[in-house]
């Protein structure tokens, strides 16, 4: 998935420009209101690097693996795993959220992808399930390239965050951030964006 690529989807200029026009494509696009679409959007905005990273990079060093997932690499174990995307997702992803242990490669296969990574065997098959799309599950793929942003909305629903979203207000930016994000990391570009995003469809 990439801007341009969302674009042509949804009937807009491919000109890799997310401004007033594909903003309001996207919104009637997904179903959403001006509201829902400034949230949805200025989460999604920030969470994929402006709508550029819709498939998540694990390629750590082995200083990286210590500070991000310490308890999965005690030791010196880290330093077999640095810099190796697919060992290391095999290894931190293992035998949770529906996957295979670690020798299964589900870690891998199941790794987040879309605007608000999609993560596990278990959240693929349900999204898989409510798109009626089996074919995601042998082609995870599909979910960084064709439903990134339809994975996000699965997200959205799944988790009752539209619930969040009737009006636009620091207040209302916090709390969705805080629930997307676990925490607040980003909140000053997600309020900037979702505030901007509403000023181009209210």
């Amino acid at each position: 998935m990439s801007l341009k690529s969302l674009q042509e989807k949804i009937g807009s200029t491919p000109d890799g420009n997310f401004g007033p026009t594909t903003m309001r494509k996207a919104m009637e696009y997904f179903k959403l209101t001006p509201t829902t679409a400034a949230h949805f959007f200025g989460q999604t905005a920030h969470e994929t690097g402006g709508f550029t990273i819709f498939s998540e990079n694990l390629n750590y060093s082995a200083e990286g693996l210590q500070k991000t997932f310490p308890k999965y690499f005690p030791g010196d174990l880290e330093q077999s795993y640095a810099k190796n995307a697919q060992k290391i997702a095999n290894r931190v992803y293992a035998s949770r959220m529906g996957n295979g242990n670690e020798a299964s490669g589900d870690g891998w296969k199941f790794r987040g992808r879309g605007a608000l990574q999609l993560t596990g065997k278990d959240n693929y098959t349900a999204f898989s399930k409510y798109l009626q799309k089996p074919e995601i599950i042998t082609n995870p793929d599909l979910v960084a390239t064709l439903y990134s942003f339809e994975s996000a909305i699965f997200f959205f629903n799944n988790n009752k965050l539209w619930n969040l979203c009737k009006v636009i207000d620091d207040a209302s930016i916090l709390a969705l951030t805080k629930r997307v994000n676990g925490g607040t990391h980003g909140l000053e570009d997600r309020t900037i964006r979702t505030k901007k995003y509403y000023e181009y469809v209210k």
